[in-house]
């Protein structure tokens, strides 16, 4: 190296000012809790615009109304109507899917639409009961109490959990813990949702076949050894006969509405039409004394309060807040998701903290008024979308549907046959199966789709809290790896250029002979900083070992290109201070190419960059090769 000629830009890297303790920590915490600064527009403001404005952050409806107009009302008229005649079937199907009496449902649309209406920020998402936490519900609820011969316990655990749902949506929102339901991946959530649709299905065989001894299990093995077993003793020909015909009515009606954007319609009043035939089919026919099963009484009238049921003391208060806590955040990923869906597709920003305190506000609200744990539906999404909805208002018309249903038609479905449920519901949940998402996520990531397998077969052969867990582990797990074991790579010289690139990715790249180029792809922390350390040194003696085989220039400098590298803590260093030492007893340099602000800041903070020596810091990889390689190979490059 004596003989090499130093070349050194007449730029030097940068060393950011060294900051206070208290500027880090305040700099860290925006960033994570408050990025959007949402007090900003607070800013040199008199107190009663202060007040104003704050009033519009928690109820958007106290900005958007004031610009509201009739064709808006037209297009949310339409859209509500359209959405009521959709969700009334699904919500008692769905009750029953919960284990509650078919009135609780109704009222999940009545109350917890109004809240959102209020205090949400996206204009397309239908708020109700939906499938997936509705069995969800029911299989963890019904493991603290039996429905049956519990019902009234069990409806008030039901209550709790909503409250406690609630609760952790909204607590969610006020602190800005918003991230913490991304960490469940996109490909764990594909799984979960393929899985808890087959689990749904599943569960409508009972209706479907009109069995009416059933297991209360939700794997697919106990469901079909229940199914079997009842095939001599326990199907009913009339019930069977009622859930295909309305089955098929309903596929075909959806596969229209997909075809043709603009009869929607029709898949949107399929539901709706299925009720209605099938209840006068069965009144006139008398189809319930030959053993069709029908939807019990139906309460009249709106929500009563149910404060009174929560258990706010005693064992069940605990129960109720681990089920309300896992529903309530399976609920939140399932209503974030839809409501930015929408969103991108309209182009408007959806405050994902603000949701969340809309979300839990209505379903605090919704545990005192009966309801159970409502979300956003995509179904229900969907149809609101195409039906040309403009604002929140077509969920307060859908309310006022479902209100008018509950003082008025109720009476009306007591002969309606569950087998058109069940028949719904099916038709419904396949929408959650999306062959083409675990398509493309099998060509784009296998560890990604082994996570969605891995939660779709745990719901599916086990049980959905398994599946949930298996998804949130796997997700874990995937962040864990990339975490702890960081990709890095050996670069090579484009001919004819400056540009150093992964050897492996550029078959053409060349390494530069006397010189070993590294890129570490990720921050260095405790995590990862010796298995950056040893990877590189493992490198090196592949190097050499090569070196020796091909009689080539001896490798005397170790090049870490650090463009990708955020940031490196106290581990990193010491594994970056172990290297330096460690090359240095080989007779090789260690030198380091463009490391950012937070890297340099730690590296003059720790001395490192003393030890190392600050003319062994370059701007580029490129610079770094012209200062060391040998003149042959930099003539070369």
């Amino acid at each position: 190296m004596g003989t090499t000629e130093m070349v050194q830009s007449r730029y030097k890297v940068g060393v950011p000012p060294r900051r206070r303790l208290l500027d880090e920590v305040q700099e860290t915490v925006k960033e994570t809790l408050f990025h959007d600064d949402p007090l900003r527009a607070f800013k040199d403001q008199p107190n009663r615009k202060k007040i104003l404005l704050g009033l519009r952050a928690f109820f958007p409806v106290l900005d958007w109304a004031r610009r509201y107009n009739l064709s808006q009302f037209r297009g949310d008229l339409i859209a509500g109507l359209t959405i009521a005649s959709l969700c009334i079937p699904q919500d008692i199907g769905y009750a029953q899917l919960a284990n509650l009496p078919p009135e609780n449902g109704l009222y999940s649309s009545f109350v917890p639409p109004l809240v959102y209406a209020a205090m949400g920020s996206s204009r397309d998402i239908a708020i109700g009961p939906v499938a997936v936490v509705s069995l969800l519900l029911a299989t963890l609820l019904q493991k603290e109490i039996d429905p049956t011969t519990h019902p009234a316990e069990y409806k008030r655990l039901a209550f709790t959990a909503t409250f406690f749902a609630g609760l952790t949506q909204a607590a969610l929102g006020f602190l800005r813990l918003g991230f913490v339901i991304e960490f469940l991946s996109h490909a764990a959530i594909v799984g979960f949702m393929g899985g808890a649709a087959i689990t749904i299905a599943l569960q409508q065989l009972k209706g479907f076949l009109g069995i009416r001894k059933f297991t209360k299990h939700t794997d697919i093995i106990s469901v079909m050894r229940s199914v079997w077993g009842s095939v001599y003793h326990g199907w009913n020909w009339e019930t069977i006969l009622i859930a295909t015909s309305f089955l098929i009515f309903l596929l075909v009606a959806k596969y229209i509405g997909k075809k043709k954007r603009r009869l929607f319609w029709v898949s949107a009043i399929a539901p709706l039409t299925s009720v209605v035939v099938s209840t006068f089919f069965v009144y006139i026919t008398h189809a319930k004394h030959k053993g069709v099963q029908t939807v019990s009484e139906i309460k009249e009238g709106i929500n009563p309060s149910s404060v009174s049921e929560i258990y706010f003391s005693g064992s069940y208060t605990a129960k109720g807040f681990k089920i309300g806590v896992v529903a309530g955040l399976v609920a939140l990923t399932e209503a974030v998701a839809i409501g930015r869906t929408f969103a991108a597709m309209k182009d408007y920003q959806l405050d994902g903290n603000k949701e969340m305190v809309a979300l839990g506000t209505m379903n605090i609200i919704g545990s005192f008024t009966s309801c159970y744990v409502a979300t956003g539906s995509f179904s229900r999404s969907a149809v609101n979308y195409m039906s040309g909805c403009q604002t929140a208002v077509s969920n307060v018309v859908m309310s006022l549907v479902v209100l008018l249903t509950l003082e008025v038609f109720t009476p009306l479905f007591k002969y309606t046959p569950n087998a058109v449920l069940s028949a719904i519901i099916i038709s419904a949940v396949l929408g959650l199966i999306d062959i083409d998402a675990a398509l493309l996520i099998w060509k784009v990531d296998k560890f990604d789709f082994v996570a969605c397998m891995g939660a779709f077969f745990g719901v599916v052969f086990v049980s959905v809290e398994i599946g949930l867990l298996i998804s949130v582990a796997l997700s874990f797990a995937k962040i864990l790896l990339q975490v702890t074991r960081p990709r890095t790579v050996l670069l090579g010289n484009l001919p004819g250029t400056t540009i150093y690139r992964n050897i492996d990715q550029y078959p053409e790249a060349t390494k530069v002979p006397g010189l070993m180029i590294v890129r570490v792809d990720s921050a260095i922390y405790f995590s990862n900083s010796n298995y950056v350390k040893e990877r590189i040194l493992r490198w090196l003696n592949d190097e050499q070992e090569e070196v020796e085989r091909n009689q080539l220039s001896k490798v005397e400098c170790v090049i870490i290109d650090m463009s990708p590298v955020i940031n490196l803590d106290t581990s990193g260093i010491h594994a970056l201070e172990d290297l330096y030492k460690s090359l240095k007893k080989r007779g090789i340099e260690l030198v380091l190419a463009n490391p950012g602000d937070a890297v340099m800041e730690k590296l003059h903070a720790s001395r490192l960059i003393e030890l190392i020596g600050d003319d062994k810091i370059f701007l580029t990889a490129s610079e770094a090769v012209l200062a060391f390689a040998p003149k042959s190979a930099t003539t070369a490059v």
